[in-house]
């Protein structure tokens, strides 16, 4: 096994393959988070926290607009990361956190060729191994939802897909995206918000792709952060194999993150484990 792999219950999981195999690529969906799961967490030793962290620090927009996105991120991050803040208020503080910037963005002159420099920036990358894991979907007939809290996501994705030609009719993706004028500029932000800490509630059943996956019980979840295993809460699987990301302070997270997550691929590494697992399913 990978020196970057780790299982928390080897035996459990073997049962759950095995599950998995019984009804192959037919009874399998995937679902998955995007920043830093399966883009890398680091683009040539430099951090990438986000795509919006992306826009915020290239200087894309409004002279003022970098200042305003960081006085909102000292304001509600440490919010955001702080254990000792009940869930209810983080959730009110994040609502508060997105919207804003979202009124920030469209005030600053958010444009979609601003997107399009983002992604021409070489700073959304997919990890190693992403593009046959797209393909091998694609082939299988296989779902992919993709599910981010991204306050560009919804049309960055799509537009990072395209640009490797793995917008596939399989991708299904569930993020914030906006409603956009004529000439390009941002005039609106369509609902509902999703932000990091409403994943769990942003229901999959009220969005059309439930339709393509409700019978397709064996559920794959990729993700990079805690609060991502909650992207499959409301849906009824029957089996459900969690995949995790852990791309730094591994050693203070390991513990927790293996509690959370049945398989994790540590120091940002490739999804080589992912590729293989799907391989063995069907």
């Amino acid at each position: 096994m990978n020196k970057n792999t780790r299982i928390a219950d080897k035996e459990g999981l073997e049962k759950k393959i095995e599950q998995f195999k019984e009804d192959s690529a037919k009874g399998l969906h995937v679902v998955s988070d995007f920043d830093k799961t399966l883009t890398t967490a680091f683009v040539n030793g430099e951090k990438m926290p986000s795509i919006i962290s992306i826009l915020r620090d290239g200087n894309y927009l409004t002279s003022d607009y970098t200042s305003k996105a960081n006085e909102l991120y000292d304001k509600y991050h440490p919010i955001e990361i702080d254990p000792k803040v009940p869930l209810e208020e983080k959730k009110k503080a994040m609502h508060e956190w997105w919207t804003a910037h979202f009124d920030l963005l469209i005030k600053s002159g958010l444009n979609k060729k601003d997107l399009e420099k983002v992604i021409e920036s070489g700073k959304v990358r997919f990890r190693e191994g992403a593009l046959d894991f797209f393909d091998f979907l694609n082939v299988n007939d296989i779902p992919l939802v993709i599910m981010s809290s991204s306050g560009l996501g919804g049309d960055v994705i799509a537009m990072r897909l395209e640009k490797e030609g793995k917008l596939h009719d399989n991708v299904y993706i569930i993020s914030n995206s906006y409603k956009w004028d004529e000439n390009g500029n941002a005039v609106g932000v369509k609902e509902p918000i999703i932000h990091v800490m409403n994943k769990g509630e942003t229901a999959i059943q009220n969005f059309p792709v439930f339709e393509v996956i409700k019978n397709k019980r064996n559920v794959m979840l990729l993700g990079d952060s805690l609060g991502d295993i909650r992207m499959i809460e409301g849906f009824d699987y029957n089996n459900l194999i969690k995949i995790g990301f852990l791309n730094e302070n591994v050693e203070e997270n390991l513990e927790q993150y293996k509690r959370s997550y049945d398989v994790l691929t540590l120091n940002d590494s490739s999804m080589g484990y992912v590729n293989g697992l799907l391989r063995e399913i069907c």
